[in-house]
């Protein structure tokens, strides 16, 4: 009995430490935890790219329509196709104002080798939006369609095809994946690999690449400059902002690939600040500059709370396993 009351009177001096309700007036402070210093809000990636892009607009709505008390401070962390950010963000265990924006990679990147940490290893805080890969070429390229363009691969194995992402990740699968329906050995593709989208579209605009694999969404200003021409995009049916788009599927080529983007926190992530980042995007996403932001970039509203974007997440890794098993790409 005495043992037992011991372990009851440390727990809840345990409790009492570490700020959690001890009386009614304590639950109400525990329900509205809030951040109390800027928010380092990092895209794992240089500018330009989709998880930049993911980043800086959340950050800008969240201002504008004053979703929180403090600074989303945009951070650029840029390496290793988000493993170099990943690594900094894990050693920030339990912190509750370290952000980061995620989306298929954070599953790709350690299922091909290339880092240590994965979704596991940080909390899950909300899946935002789902964008779609879109194929890219420039303005006066002689390709016209997707079909075109792997023709002149077939052809030709050495004409290359850039991405933001590493060998293995998102940008590289999504350009596999369309190869393959359209009946190219996956391996044999001249993948480039650079860091960010930003950086693979001022190749492809300086003539190195011929063709680029990028979000839809980061590929807008681009596309309305007139500076390139888009050839397919992997959704299911055509994107509302870019009704001009193809799919793969309406020119034969039986492929979709789907970028899911969200935000995950520092690993082991108090459950208060979980729940109030949860309702924070939950709201950030039924505000007039969210729907302005998103409709400019073409993004499809696709919520889900941390519970669920957890499951989700799940799910994606033991789909993706098999994914880079097929093409060859998986970790030996």
């Amino acid at each position: 009995m005495h043992h037992q009351s011991t372990d009851r009177r440390q727990a809840l001096k345990m409790m009492g430490a570490a700020g959690f309700a001890l009386s009614p007036l304590g639950m109400a402070w525990a329900q509205a935890w809030q951040p109390r210093q800027a928010v380092e809000y990092i895209a794992p990636a240089n500018p330009g790219g989709g998880w930049d892009t993911l980043i800086r607009t959340t950050s800008r709505v969240i201002q504008e329509e004053k979703l929180a008390p403090v600074n989303f401070a945009p951070i650029n962390t840029p390496g290793g196709g988000g493993a170099v950010a990943w690594a900094q963000i894990a050693a920030k265990r339990g912190n509750p104002h370290v952000l980061f924006a995620a989306s298929p990679p954070l599953i790709l990147v350690p299922l091909s080798g290339t880092s240590r940490f994965g979704h596991k290893d940080f909390t899950p805080i909300a899946r935002l939006i789902t964008d779609y890969s879109i194929l890219l070429v420039k303005a006066d390229s002689p390709h016209r369609t997707a079909k075109d363009l792997f023709e002149a691969i077939k052809a030709r194995p050495n004409l290359s095809v850039g991405g933001g992402s590493a060998p293995g990740s998102m940008d590289h699968i999504s350009i596999a994946g369309a190869a393959a329906a359209a009946g190219i050995r996956p391996a044999s593709l001249n993948y480039i690999a650079f860091s960010g989208g930003g950086e693979a579209m001022t190749n492809l605009l300086g003539g190195h690449v011929q063709a680029v694999i990028t979000g839809a969404g980061e590929a807008q200003a681009q596309l309305r400059g007139g500076q390139v021409r888009a050839l397919a995009v992997s959704g299911p049916k055509r994107v509302a902002s870019l009704p001009d788009v193809p799919t793969y599927q309406e020119q034969g080529i039986d492929f979709t690939f789907d970028i899911w983007r969200g935000i995950m926190g520092a690993p082991a992530m108090p459950a208060e600040a979980v729940a109030y980042y949860q309702d924070m995007y939950a709201r950030m996403l039924k505000t007039p500059a969210w729907a302005q932001a998103r409709d400019q970039l073409g993004w499809i509203d696709a919520f889900q709370t941390s519970a669920e974007f957890g499951a989700f997440l799940d799910a994606q890794h033991k789909q993706f396993s098999t994914v880079l098993a097929d093409l060859g790409l998986a970790r030996r």
